[in-house]
């Protein structure tokens, strides 16, 4: 099937920084804008903006927090329930290091937070999104990583033990790189790729500037290697790639041991509990 000459995407955390860019350049291609955000008048706001900005766009909202993987699995029978199709999901909505790094802090479902929204709550949105994805395909997944990684503790994943925010952030990055690898090997022959990516490089985020850092660039240098991911072409039967922003290039060693795949993905079923896991083998 040849994708429509209008793709609809849906953009998670599309109510500010790269989220919100990324929505205003694919509607300004004519895309169908699907905005995710757990802020009901910042989402209202950005789709007002949208709209403004490319009068022609279709643009629809979708609200809920990812911190609750309830409200993550809402969002996507809602998107289910009212798109005819969906041609790429962009997981963008990111808890980054905090303005509290010392501040450990639990999802709804008792995880810890940067774990659930950085990875759980992608992983989650993902597969409950599959059926939809492999109907409109060839369709897309891109999921916004970083180049902050470091290797996940298998005995002490929910960072119990000495944590920082900035720690929590980069293993939970790690891990939707790793989840990325698992799911694209397992959709191979579906048409539908999974790939990552790091942006740039300290864009001018609320995330950045909480944590205490200083912006190096503008959003705008986050979005073109983003949305290369969602509309090139030439990208089109790419998938299982880690990109650092335009460049196909290594992650962190760990995301190529299959074991430690294994045990993460293991672990991950796990967590997010029946009904969203992978498919049983036949």
């Amino acid at each position: 099937m040849n994708p429509p000459t209008a793709p609809t995407v849906l953009i998670t955390g599309a109510t500010q920084g790269l989220g919100r860019g990324i929505a205003l350049y694919l509607a300004a291609r004519g895309c169908t804008v699907l905005l995710h955000g757990r802020d009901p008048e910042r989402l209202e706001a950005t789709a007002e903006e949208v709209r403004a900005t490319a009068r022609h766009a279709t643009v629809r909202t979708f609200l809920a927090d990812l911190a609750d993987l309830d409200q993550v699995r809402a969002l996507a029978d809602r998107v289910r329930a009212t798109e005819p199709r969906l041609d790429a999901l962009v997981n963008n909505a990111v808890a980054g290091g905090g303005a509290e790094p010392l501040r450990r802090e639990l999802s709804a479902q008792g995880h810890e937070l940067r774990f659930a929204v950085n990875h759980l709550a992608p992983y989650v949105l993902t597969r409950s999104l599959l059926p939809l994805l492999t109907a409109s395909a060839p369709a897309r997944v891109v999921n916004v990583a970083s180049i902050g990684q470091e290797r996940i503790d298998f005995d002490d994943v929910m960072l119990e033990e000495g944590y920082e925010g900035l720690r929590a952030y980069c293993r939970s990055k790690l891990a939707m790189i790793m989840a990325t690898f698992e799911l694209a090997a397992e959709l191979q022959g579906t048409g539908v790729t999974v790939n990552t990516l790091h942006p740039a490089h300290l864009m001018d985020t609320r995330g950045v500037r909480e944590y205490g850092l200083t912006p190096a660039v503008a959003i705008e240098e986050g979005v073109r290697p983003t949305v290369r991911l969602v509309m090139d072409p030439d990208l089109a039967r790419t998938t299982g790639r880690y990109f650092n922003r335009f460049t196909d290039a290594r992650a962190h060693e760990q995301a190529y041991d299959a074991d430690a795949r294994g045990r993460l993905m293991a672990l991950t079923d796990g967590l997010v509990g029946a009904g969203t896991g992978r498919p049983a083998a036949h």
